[in-house]
């Protein structure tokens, strides 16, 4: 199969349908994972009025199990896999004092233990592919109220570093767009500039790590 492959893990109304829509519109077959199937299947319908071939899986983030049986649903149905984005993210807000052990460990298990469980899935179905992951200012400058969220952008951030140095020898790019702003429609942080920025990381695969932020 001649078409690329675009599959998007953790999928919502912003960052995902955006990015989807301009992968899209270069040719690219859309794969999209939430647990709502309500909802992937408006964000499908959505990207099929655009002219975008975008197929809906159900899967849970959060549960290995359920995210690697909707990873292989679109291994299945597309043979291979030549772009992931990883855009699932968890924090409830609150101070670290007021966070429980459980909480923290959900958070970062959406945050970042479901990138790694979805990079180590696409990658024997990957060849010279790209892995971008969402990432976020918190890393850099924490801020206490959403200290879960800030712990789960720092680790992202981490694991595309370590990933980048394990998978760049095996033609495998990894790259991550610290945001560093609140994404909102109408701004220098629109989800369409963001969009447009991850697309530009596929293109170019130099950077590890672009810092978006408004100069």
């Amino acid at each position: 199969m001649s078409e690329k492959i675009l599959l998007i893990v953790g999928t919502g109304p912003g960052i995902s349908l955006n990015t989807a829509r301009i992968f899209g519109k270069e040719g690219f077959n859309v794969a999209l994972i939430s647990r709502s199937m309500e909802s992937l299947k408006k964000y499908a319908n959505e990207l099929k009025d655009d002219g975008i071939a975008a197929k809906g899986f159900p899967g849970d983030v959060s549960s290995v199990e359920s995210l690697k049986i909707a990873i292989d649903a679109v291994i299945k149905t597309y043979g291979k896999i030549d772009v992931l984005l990883y855009n699932a993210a968890a924090g409830k807000p609150g101070k670290p004092t007021t966070l429980s052990q459980d909480q923290l460990v959900d958070d970062f298990k959406i945050s970042v233990a479901g990138a790694l469980t979805s990079v180590k899935e696409v990658i024997p179905h990957m060849e010279n592919g790209t892995i971008l992951l969402t990432g976020g200012g918190l890393a850099l400058q924490p801020y206490a109220d959403y200290a879960s969220l800030a712990i789960g952008k720092a680790g992202i951030r981490n694991l595309a570093y370590s990933l980048h140095q394990e998978l760049s020898p095996k033609g495998i790019y990894v790259g991550t767009l610290t945001i560093k702003g609140f994404v909102q429609e109408g701004t220098y942080f629109s989800p369409e500039n963001i969009a447009n920025t991850f697309y530009s990381m596929y293109e170019n695969q130099t950077d590890t790590e672009i810092i978006f932020e408004e100069k």
